[in-house]
């Protein structure tokens, strides 16, 4: 049974409101701890010391995709409640839109200057070498993993937290069989959990994408009437309502 926004809250229904929520949470934690315990168990200390330093740095970057999600997400919801629907999906669109090309230029300057970085972190010896390495792969779907942190709360904030749940925690399952088989079987060492990482990440980014256009009434076969379009961003109707698209999720839905 979905929970609407507007309903009132028993301390039970907000309850079972949050607890997707938390869920996601948790799950998205679980990408830097299991790569902590595979390698500190199968590569080594330095390894393991490498993954610590860098990882505050990587979230840092992506702590763009939580500013976007959390602040826009309340700004969208205010929006839509004052009646403005059309302005509140303009919003949207731009919004992530913000968040995609932020996050693809932090993640090129990172990959570029990612030796720099860790060197200006305290790095030395080994350590710069395995934190350059996965620092690098991990700036590979530092723009996903953002996405992901935007949908999460746009997905609240439509009083459907349960969406993106499921989502959430397949790209952790992921994440963990990965590190097993990458470390544990085929011995990658620290790029293997890195490989990992990126692999779930790009899984939960792009399954949000698909399940919040979904949400939106874009699903196969369902009739979408341009309405007007400036460079590559469109103004549709989809399901008797307009929705503004960017550029990016544009190339998404139209064939």
């Amino acid at each position: 049974m979905n929970i609407q926004l507007s309903e009132h809250f028993t301390y039970k229904k907000l309850l079972r409101f949050i607890l997707p929520s938390i869920i996601m949470m948790v799950f998205t934690s679980i990408y830097s701890v299991v790569d902590g315990i595979f390698v500190s168990n199968f590569v080594g200390k330095s390894a393991f010391a490498s993954v610590n330093l860098i990882m505050p740095y990587l979230m840092g970057i992506s702590a763009l995709g939580f500013m976007i999600g959390t602040g826009g997400s309340a700004f969208v919801s205010k929006t839509l409640g004052e009646g403005k629907k059309e302005l509140a999906n303009q919003y949207f669109s731009m919004l992530v839109t913000i968040a995609a090309i932020g996050g693809f230029v932090l993640s090129v300057l990172s990959f570029i200057f990612m030796r720099r970085i860790v060197m200006a972190f305290g790095a030395a010896g080994d350590l710069i070498d395995y934190c350059t390495l996965y620092g690098r792969i991990s700036c590979i779907s530092l723009t996903a993993f953002m996405l992901q942190n935007v949908f999460q709360s746009f997905f609240v904030a439509a009083g459907k937290p349960q969406l993106g749940l499921k989502v959430i925690v397949a790209a952790g399952c992921t994440n963990i069989v990965l590190d097993a088989l990458f470390i544990g079987v085929l011995h990658f060492g620290i790029a293997g959990a890195a490989f990992a990482t990126m692999t779930s990440e790009f899984i939960g980014g792009n399954e949000e994408t698909r399940r919040f256009l979904a949400n939106l009434g874009f699903v196969a076969g369902t009739e979408v009437v341009v309405l007007s379009k400036i460079g590559g961003n469109v103004i549709v109707n989809v399901k008797d309502s307009r929705v503004a698209v960017n550029e990016d999720m544009a190339r998404h839905i139209m064939v």
